[in-house]
């Protein structure tokens, strides 16, 4: 009929813009706000991605294959290996990944002293690996018949019953000082290792003693029956380099006194 509508034009009308329907040679598309299920590939990488997750947690902690086997020891030297993988307490045929490294550190830092530090590691798939380093002596306190070895801290970490050679013996004769109201005998030992550690080579190599009588009155003992007056703990590095000019300058004196380090002095020969 001229000038009328067909009957697709007059259904166009009736379809809002942007409502959805059938496009021509093509599949209708979906309605919308309806639920999709995923493709096929994606399920199977989730599934795959599950069946990869449980085996590694069946690796881990329901199979035989990473288990604790084997606990080794390093950098011991006068403590065994045997010593430290027994303070380790580690427990074999744990599984390797639920091991507490943390724990096994505080365990052995207790029942071992003589360790400064460790650290544990786990060595896949089947060990446990402890890295120690030992404390080591600086100083000498006399305990009887008896020796207390006492670290860089000014720790006393073991009692011996034969002194390492080489490791100068401190002798603390505090007894009346009145300083000990204001520096106890763990901040006298505090302070002689400090002394020990600021002496030149040549001098801490000669020192047999080092007598604390108060925190002002500290002096060495060297070989050779020479001694040194060092006074209090301040002042180290300047005190050492005086003592090393002293002992060039007068290599045969027998006394040396750097208490007063803008005025040393050396007597006797």
């Amino acid at each position: 009929m001229a000038g009328g509508s067909t009957t697709a034009e007059r259904g166009a009308r009736r379809t809002p813009k942007g409502a959805s329907g059938p496009r021509p040679g093509g599949p209708p598309s979906p309605p919308r706000g309806r639920f999709r299920l995923p493709g096929r590939r994606v399920l199977l990488t989730a599934l795959a991605v599950t069946a990869v997750a449980a085996g590694v947690l069946w690796v881990l902690y329901g199979s035989s294959w990473a288990r604790v086997e084997r606990v080794r020891a390093t950098g011991t030297d006068v403590l065994t290996s045997r010593q430290v993988t027994g303070a380790a307490g580690v427990r074999l045929g744990e599984p390797l990944v639920s091991v507490d490294t943390d724990a096994i550190e505080a365990r052995l830092r207790g029942r071992l002293p003589r360790i400064e530090s460790v650290e544990v590691s786990r060595s896949w798939p089947d060990g446990i690996v402890l890295e120690v380093s030992e404390r080591r002596p600086v100083l000498l306190l006399r305990k009887g018949m008896r020796f207390v070895e006492v670290d860089r801290h000014g720790v006393r970490f073991a009692t011996v019953g034969k002194a390492p050679r080489g490791v100068p013996m401190l002798e603390l004769t505090v007894d009346r000082s009145p300083s000990l109201r204001r520096f106890p005998v763990s901040r006298l030992i505090e302070e002689a290792v400090r002394v020990t550690g600021e002496l030149p080579a040549k001098a801490a190599a000669d020192t047999r003693t080092l007598v604390v009588r108060s925190y002002d009155d500290i002096s060495l003992e060297l070989t050779g029956g020479r001694t040194v007056l060092w006074g209090g703990p301040e002042d180290g590095g300047v005190k050492a380099r005086a003592l090393t000019a002293l002992m060039k300058a007068a290599p045969g004196a027998r006394h040396y006194d750097v208490s007063a380090p803008i005025a040393p002095a050396a007597s006797g020969s």
